[in-house]
């Protein structure tokens, strides 16, 4: 019920959304920013724009699956597994990112510079959702320097300036930590409807900033932040089949949620990326299924080298033909085969779930400290119990010895079990670019035998942007390659 009244509040947006998309002077700023209802609202618009069809969860989500070293694209995605570069049918797909981000970065400015005028709103209130807006800014910067690297800074002191130069990426970072820690100071530990931005969502976005800025002290100690409050645990699994209970599309929340975009079982308010991984004969998706991305029985992540009592192998993965021959399987992880539509299942998508947090603790530790210690050790272990079924908090016997490993095993170690527990939720091609460009080649090149482009690693600046932003040079501000 919480998630449908979420959902609820986003839909009752659509028409505010609209005003400040095409017309934002049209939305009186004397007479719309006053309570907390109207500023709530405003606020409820910049979540829509990271829950769109074409954004994360969706299709830019199924960009970035067709990059991994256990996913194959098909189809117009075809191209991407090749690793070098797009082509004229995906580039529309990734400037409509581009789009989407600043929208929300846009809908975000608009409350950081209207919140404070209103007359009939507390300071608390203000500063709570100025933290909202900030922490959801953040994350839209967050995706647009992971992809496009430095990019134009717009903020709510440039609101209506138009002609904005690129920053650097440590620019752009700069901003991000900065929103994220404001965020983590005013943010609730709790909100009233599940799905909603809260200090915890905070930390852990400034943790993977961190972890992916290689500030492994500072990821490591927010990390662990989260994990000393107690507030988050790994759902029990015994079964392939409970993991049903973390990813299935009636869940409202679990105890390991952090920050999800909520989804429901309405055209386009559910998750578009889960129709990308489906064929219409498995019958695991009600609209059939575009099976856009597939893997193989022979690959080394998702089945070879996969120890076949790890639940998570059996939960994630069926055997399915697809016309490519016997050895064709599809992730099955984000499952509705109720969904009324291509873009109506009801699967939440996980931004930060608790596995997230211990996995990075794990490495963050591990590399601050030159090698595992026993918190580490049992950060790691939690996840691995959990797949095999085990209690995640007891010894067991499938635990791995703290004796043994190097810094850079243990490493390897990790990166290996993130792989497993976060396919399909399009964080594999960022977690390997944030390791360095020579680990991403090895991995990739291991895994599939092609070698990536340099120009692979970043998506093109729209030329839309270069055309009528005229504080960018075409010549200079492109990515190279395009």
């Amino acid at each position: 019920m919480k998630k449908y009244l979420f959902i609820i509040a986003l839909g009752i947006l659509t028409s505010c959304e609209d005003i400040l998309e095409e017309n934002p002077k049209a939305v009186a700023v004397e007479t719309f920013y006053n309570t907390a209802a109207e500023v709530e609202t405003a606020v409820n618009a910049i979540y829509e724009q990271l829950r769109a069809n074409n954004n994360i969860s969706g299709q830019l989500g199924a960009q970035l699956e067709a990059y991994t070293d256990y996913s194959y694209g098909r189809g117009s995605y075809q191209v991407l597994s090749d690793f070098q570069g797009l082509n004229s049918t995906n580039v529309p797909r990734t400037d409509d990112g581009w789009r989407l981000f600043y929208l929300g970065i846009r809908n975000a400015n608009l409350v950081i510079a209207n919140a404070p005028k209103g007359s009939s709103i507390s300071a608390g209130d203000v500063a709570k959702y100025i933290a909202e807006a900030k922490f959801l800014r953040a994350y839209n910067y967050f995706w647009l320097v992971r992809n496009w690297g430095g990019v134009p800074i717009r903020t709510e002191a440039t609101l209506n300036e138009p002609n904005v130069p690129r920053s650097t990426a440590d620019d752009v970072y700069k901003l991000v930590i900065a929103d994220l820690i404001e965020a983590e100071t005013n943010l609730p530990e709790t909100q009233k409807q599940v799905g909603r931005a809260t200090k915890f969502a905070a930390k852990a976005a400034l943790a993977e900033v961190y972890f992916t800025r290689n500030q492994y002290a500072e990821a490591r100690d927010k990390a662990n932040e989260i994990i000393q409050s107690k507030k988050f645990s790994l759902v029990p699994v015994t079964v392939a089949a409970d993991f049903d209970n973390i990813f299935g599309p009636t869940v409202v929340s679990t105890s390991e949620e952090i920050f999800y975009l909520k989804m429901t079982r309405q055209n386009s308010q559910g998750m578009y990326l889960a129709m990308y991984a489906h064929h219409p004969g498995t019958r695991l998706h009600g609209a059939g299924g575009f099976y856009a991305h597939y893997s193989e029985s022979v690959n080394n992540l998702v089945q070879k080298n996969w120890d076949n009592a790890d639940l998570r192998k059996t939960f994630n993965w069926v055997k399915y033909d697809i016309g490519l021959g016997p050895n064709s399987i599809l992730c099955k992880k984000f499952s509705d085969p109720l969904a009324p539509h291509q873009t109506a299942a009801g699967n939440d998508f996980p931004i930060y779930r608790y596995t997230d947090i211990l996995l990075m603790f794990a490495e963050a530790d591990n590399r601050v400290n030159n090698g595992p210690t026993a918190a580490g050790l049992d950060a790691l272990n939690q996840v691995h119990r959990r797949a095999y079924g085990k209690p995640a908090n007891a010894p067991s016997t499938v635990d791995f010895a703290l004796s043994g490993f190097t810094v850079d095993t243990f490493n390897d170690l990790v990166l290996q079990e993130r792989g497993y527990e976060t396919q399909y939720e399009a964080k594999r091609w960022l977690d390997l670019k944030r390791l360095g460009i020579p680990k991403l080649k090895q991995v990739i090149k291991a895994a599939t035998g092609k070698d990536v482009a340099d120009k692979h690693l970043f998506w093109p600046v729209p030329v839309a942007e270069l055309n009528f932003n005229t504080a960018l040079d075409p010549s200079k501000d492109q990515n190279p390659g395009y």
